[in-house]
């Protein structure tokens, strides 16, 4: 079955590059195909022409719009069923320049995809899609706002909580080498070069969310810590100061206690003769 575009697409063109057919075009564009131009088949959103699509199959062992697109709007269309050797049928067709082996990359082979079976109105058809490919890893989110502790200012001040530090790493789907994006513009459909190699990285919904939610249960936990760790210590250092304090104080009075408590020995003699002329 070809690829279609459904309604919740929100135009953002990061499939359109991604086609090896060039069977992705946007709303209101014609389609081209062997030197004839057809009417747009969509007004208002990017759409697929079903003569020009592939699956990806003789390409990819997997639909390579579905994989960018950042709301799962690429999906098979169940209306225009179409078997894996049709498809790969029609990339030699299309690209007649290219040898397509018969065990050309395909999602039919990805491991965990079904054979096709034979639909009861006789049409072939394949069994559910294989999953998509897993998104690039990602390490790497803004967390919710915490209450200031007005003890804890430190804390609260540290570079690692500060948002516009943190860096989202992400490896590239096209050339596979690493970079990263700034959390700060980390968000959902919007599209991002490789700086490697120009290929586009647009989060999905889910992978937006998962970041978030990781950096968020990462860093909160961590600051909570900090700062119950923080006001802990504290409390202790006022404690140690104020027993030093204490300490200090009483060791004063002791000194005077001592002072009031010492006596000279013995008989208290006055001078008489001439040494009493001097007192």
């Amino acid at each position: 079955m070809a690829t279609t575009i459904t309604s919740e697409c929100i135009n953002c063109g990061a499939c359109e590059p991604e086609c090896p057919n060039t069977a992705i075009y946007a709303g209101g564009v014609p389609w081209e195909l062997n030197g004839a131009t057809s009417p747009a088949i969509a007004q208002d959103i990017y759409y697929i022409v079903p003569s020009k699509c592939t699956e990806c199959v003789g390409f990819h062992d997997h639909e390579a719009c579905a994989a960018v697109c950042p709301v799962d709007c690429c999906i098979p269309d169940p209306a225009n069923l179409e078997t894996e050797a049709v498809l790969l049928q029609r990339a030699r067709e299309l690209h007649p320049e290219t040898t397509f082996a018969d065990d050309a990359p395909s999602r039919f082979r990805k491991e965990g995809a079904s054979a096709e079976a034979p639909a009861a109105n006789g049409a072939a058809v394949e069994s559910a899609p294989a999953p998509k490919p897993a998104a690039p890893a990602v390490a790497a989110a803004k967390p919710a706002p915490l209450a200031p502790a007005a003890a804890v200012a430190s804390s609260a001040s540290s570079a690692e909580f500060n948002p516009l530090a943190w860096e989202v790493p992400v490896i590239c789907k096209d050339c596979h080498e690493p970079w990263t994006i700034p959390y700060r513009l980390f968000e959902k459909g919007v599209v991002f070069h490789c700086p490697h190699c120009s290929g586009s990285f647009v989060p999905k919904t889910a992978m937006y969310r998962e970041v978030k939610e990781t950096f968020e249960g990462f860093y909160n936990s961590r600051r909570a810590d900090r700062e119950t760790f923080e006001r802990k210590r504290a409390r202790e250092a006022a404690a140690f100061e104020a027993k030093q304090a204490a300490e200090m104080e009483a060791f004063k009075q002791k000194l005077e206690q001592l002072a009031q408590s010492m006596k000279p020995a013995g008989k208290l003699v006055r001078p008489t003769g001439i040494a009493s002329m001097f007192t």
